[in-house]
């Protein structure tokens, strides 16, 4: 068993540095003193320029696009803490890559977020801290403890300053439902489902829904979007179907350009998502971003302090 210390040091990658910052001033410390850069021959160079030997260590890098650059900046930037003498190093990845190759669907296919998990786990990552991972059964894959978040509170409590009436929670595939229910509980509001066929990788096609949404808003949820083609098939049809507005909330939005373009030609009104990774809200004026830097920052609190993170899950409990 590591001790934690009475020190917490906080570093990030470059993934997303404004996370980090905001993490930080939650947290009233300031961001640790390293250099994260890349080589001519685009080898990662890592150097932490502070003494750092019997600390409690948070590294912040999720690992979204690009995926592999801000894996390996992970990767190195644990070992060199760990041969610097961490006492603790824990991986805050907010958004973790990789999460959907969790399993053998085809033969000869690997099974690549295990694989991620070893990875970290031999690198010297003591501990995991992260959210809403797209299979929870991830959680397994670890032989460390992990701490899985949701970014539900705080969506939630964006959604009700909203004041919304007549709503129903929609989830846009039937792998949602749990999600989706979730909401719909924590809201006191009715749940229909989507029922889709994926044609190909970027294309999915609505084929019915499970409810009655006439004259409701709708509020889709889901935990990732990258192509917005689940999201924007199933708001066309819900439209279609008499509902009077679409919303559309989800914990990660890696936002392609072709999900980018399909978002402003679609009928959702709002997409309200977390800046798990970089913010994109200027990419349109439809995309809304909430910082999950206060749940980040007391989850790392509470790690450090060896305290429980249940609460957090919580609706109304983030303060």
């Amino acid at each position: 068993m590591y001790p934690i210390t009475p020190e917490i040091k906080i570093f990030s990658g470059n993934a997303n540095p404004k996370l980090a910052h905001e993490i930080c001033s939650y947290l009233g410390t300031t961001l640790g003193d390293a250099t994260v850069s890349s080589f001519p021959d685009g080898e990662t160079l890592v150097k932490i320029n502070e003494n750092i030997r019997g600390r409690d260590i948070f590294i912040i890098q999720p690992t979204c696009p690009p995926t592999n650059q801000n894996l390996m900046e992970l990767l190195i930037m644990v070992d060199a803490a760990r041969r610097a003498s961490a006492a603790r190093i824990t991986a805050v990845i907010p958004f973790f890559g990789y999460a959907r190759q969790d399993r053998k669907d085809q033969p000869r296919v690997p099974i690549t977020a295990k694989l991620v998990a070893n990875l970290l786990v031999a690198a010297g990552v003591t501990r995991v801290l992260t959210m809403d991972l797209h299979a929870q059964q991830l959680q397994g894959f670890f032989d460390i403890p992990v701490d899985h978040l949701y970014a539900m509170p705080v969506i939630i409590e964006h959604i009700r300053s909203l004041g919304l009436k007549d709503l129903i929670v929609v989830s846009p595939d039937v792998g949602g439902v749990k999600m989706a229910s979730a909401y719909s509980q924590a809201l006191g509001f009715g749940l229909a489902i989507v029922v889709k066929r994926r044609t190909s990788p970027t294309e999915v096609e609505a084929l019915h829904i499970i409810g009655d949404v006439k004259g409701k808003n709708v509020l889709l949820v889901d935990d990732i979007t990258e192509t917005a083609g689940t999201l924007t098939g199933a708001a066309k049809m819900l439209r279609e179907n008499g509902a009077e507005s679409v919303y559309a909330a989800v914990s990660h939005a890696v936002l392609t350009p072709i999900a980018l373009e399909r978002l402003k030609n679609s009928e959702i009104k709002k997409l309200i998502t977390t800046n798990s990774v970089p913010d994109q809200t200027s990419s349109s004026d439809r995309i809304e971003t909430l910082s999950i830097a206060r749940l980040m920052g007391e989850g790392i609190q509470r790690v450090h302090d060896g305290e429980s993170v249940s609460s957090l899950f919580e609706v109304g409990k983030v303060d």
